[in-house]
């Protein structure tokens, strides 16, 4: 190849690659139209509420336990039974207890017969020293004697007291041993129903450092109670005696419906996240709903009947910076820029950007209650059937909105 040819080939080639340059940059300038996702203003009823998840249980739970030790001889109850106030529902093998008790008379009767013997003594000495003291007044007997029987005496009225001591403490001792064979039935202290048993015949509790639960006891189940987690975020905007409904996954057609009995000041915190109790009282008159059921409970803190109404999704959009025009004014509003970042807001001020003959415009609005998907309108220029962006897409700044969106 001469050298003339690869001069020439080489100029080629840089005219073509020059060319794809400019190809690229031509391409790169064109501007795509900016497409534009849009909803309408509606007008219709908000309903603002705070959802929870919780737990069902009985308004009054019962856990009977043991306050002596031994083995299970006999039960009278079992799961869901009906049990009275004072009913046995359980006996504890009494034979160490009887025992113990007849132990505790036999003392008691030796310690009172111990107290007439001393009393007897007394009464002995006394005479004595009654003696003694006539013959000295006669002066038939030594000083030494008198001292002697005035001594005894005075023991003998101590030794009453004593034994009088040992009576009562063999009395007390004999009341604890039959107050610990009662302790073997096991008494049903209310009403209810037994929900749940954790013993069998045969098995031996042992009450040496904290009673066992043998019976846990729901006094009614017509009226019922559920626990739910509230997050702190909500929590300021309910009040006792508010209504509040709920669902069960036992019946996921069926709303049950409660009133709010008591927000609980107690914080619970798990994995950082503070969270309250508010407590929903709820009639079970078919006894339906169960303790220990999961209730996903909702309560409706305000509702307001035909407003003005935004999207949500509105109220979140960002518009691109390709999309606002220098020096635009907002409408509805006598100052901040357009498009200024919802979180930049005051509370109740929000922008949203309407689209009129395909061209966007800021709008200022004053909000009010929302539901999550609609927000309510307090003031601005808006209407129902009015176009509100919600998402844009397209035009030189596509791939910053893009981000933006991700960003949300």
């Amino acid at each position: 190849m001469t050298k003339r040819r690869i001069i020439i080939l080489v100029a080629a080639v840089g005219v073509l690659a020059a060319a794809i340059v400019v190809w690229r940059l031509r391409a790169g300038s064109s501007k795509s139209p900016m497409q534009f996702d849009t909803a309408k203003v509606e007008r219709g009823r908000i309903v603002a509420k705070v959802t929870a998840t919780g737990t069902l249980s009985a308004i009054v739970t019962v856990q009977v336990g043991t306050q002596v030790s031994g083995r299970i001889a006999a039960l009278y109850a079992d799961y869901n039974s009906e049990v009275k106030k004072g009913q046995r529902i359980a006996k504890i093998d009494p034979l160490l207890y009887q025992a113990s008790v007849d132990q505790a008379r036999a003392n008691l009767l030796a310690a009172e017969g111990n107290l007439v013997k001393a009393q007897v003594q007394a009464v002995d000495a006394r005479r004595q020293y009654v003696r003694q003291q006539g013959l000295a007044e006669r002066k038939l007997n030594a000083q030494a004697d008198l001292d002697t029987a005035q001594a005894n005496a005075d023991a003998a009225d101590a030794n009453v007291k004593a034994c009088d001591g040992a009576v009562a403490q063999a009395r007390a001792a004999l009341r604890q041993a039959e107050v610990n064979l009662d302790y073997t039935d096991i008494i049903s202290p209310t009403n209810g129903t037994v929900i749940s048993r954790n013993v069998d015949v045969g098995q031996t509790v042992a009450a040496s450092l904290q009673a066992p639960t043998l019976f846990v006891i729901a006094e009614d189940l017509s009226k019922m109670q559920v626990d739910t987690s509230v997050a702190e975020s909500d929590i300021g905007r309910l009040q006792p005696g508010m209504p509040a409904t709920f669902t069960v996954d036992a019946y996921p057609s069926e709303v049950f419906r409660g009133k709010v009995r008591q927000i609980r000041k107690a914080p619970q915190t798990v994995q950082n996240v503070v969270t309250y109790d508010a407590v929903i009282d709820v009639d079970n008159p078919d006894l339906k709903l169960m303790p220990g059921m999961t209730a996903n409970a909702t309560f409706v803190y305000a509702e307001k009947d035909d407003v003005t109404k935004v999207p949500n999704a509105a109220l979140r959009f960002r518009p691109p910076p390709g999309m606002i025009a220098p020096h635009a004014g907002t409408k509805g509003s006598s100052g901040g820029p357009p498009g200024t970042r919802p979180g930049a807001d005051a509370a109740d001020r929000r922008t949203v950007w309407t689209l009129t003959e395909d061209r966007p415009a800021p709008v200022r609005l004053r909000v009010g209650i929302s539901d999550g998907t609609f927000t309510e309108v307090v003031e601005g220029d808006v209407k129902p059937g009015d176009l509100v962006i919600t998402d844009a897409v397209g035009g030189p700044a596509s791939g910053i909105a893009a981000g933006l969106r991700r960003g949300l």
